[in-house]
């Protein structure tokens, strides 16, 4: 059950921030009739900010009836649909993703890697990555060069068979801050980006474009790579189905994604 808003009659809020997986779509990746009705009559504008790669957004935007632009990539990159213009990126260069593979062949077991690549529009993965989707911008490296060669906005590391806190604090532990890692998936699969991108670095570069604070910023998100985020955000809010380390910043717990907890929680504070 969602709760009530602590802060939500604020007439100061001037713009929605939320996750997409876990959080504004349901399990089976569909915006549901009562969050698009919600998201068509907000009295202020929505970005979304996800872990998503560009390329994934298509899935969305093909539910909404405009567009909406994008903090992805954890917050390497920041997109206008409007225009079809990446407006900033964040990668690893080629010099560190040498450096951040070496640290973590050396430390991690039981591992496969992969990489975005231009601006998230490609990935390219070794051979061992498990592939669960068909997409002519996916492709294997040839060598483990390859992997290297290019900036990447993001490094993926896959254990088939670690826990996925236990790996993501094994990955922290090899990386020792040269690169930011994080987690979003409920399998061990952790997301490794340049040092201080994260989402809430690429939510506030969008919002110092439009002239909104923090304060003005109500934020939801569910998983590990969200807690950036809602602690920058003025007002937080963890779903249902959120990660207890999320729930643990949050100013408020809505209801879960299968259950329109977006929706239902925006409709209360703008009383749609």
């Amino acid at each position: 059950m969602a709760a009530s808003p602590s802060r939500g009659a604020e007439p100061d809020l001037r713009l929605v921030a939320t996750d997409i997986d876990g959080t504004l779509i349901d399990d089976d990746r569909r915006l549901s009739p009562r969050t698009i009705e919600v998201l068509g009559a907000l009295p202020v504008p929505v970005v979304l900010v996800t872990g998503r790669p560009l390329r994934w957004l298509e899935q969305l935007y093909d539910q909404l009836p405009a567009p909406l632009p994008a903090v992805c990539a954890n917050g390497a990159v920041i997109y206008d649909p409007h225009t079809d213009e990446v407006l900033r990126t964040e990668p690893l260069s080629s010099e560190l993703l040498v450096d951040v593979t070496r640290r973590l062949r050396d430390a991690v077991p039981d591992m496969s890697l992969a990489v975005e690549i231009d601006d998230g529009r490609a990935f390219r993965h070794e051979p061992t990555w498990p592939l669960r989707w068909t997409d002519p911008r996916v492709r294997v490296i040839g060598t483990p060069a390859d992997l290297t060669s290019a900036p990447a906005v993001k490094l993926l590391a896959r254990s088939a068979t670690a826990d996925p806190d236990d790996f993501l604090e094994l990955v922290s532990k090899a990386l020792g801050g040269v690169a930011e890692a994080t987690r979003s998936s409920s399998s061990a699969l952790v997301e490794i980006s340049a040092a201080g991108v994260t989402k809430a670095a690429g939510l506030a570069w969008f919002c110092d474009r439009e002239r909104v604070t923090a304060s003005q910023v109500i934020a939801f998100g569910d998983m590990p790579n969200d807690i950036p985020m809602l602690t920058w955000a003025g007002h937080a809010v963890a779903m249902g189905n959120a990660h207890p380390a999320v729930r643990a910043v949050a100013d408020d717990v809505t209801g879960t994604n299968e259950a329109d907890g977006v929706a239902v929680y925006l409709q209360k504070v703008f009383n749609l």
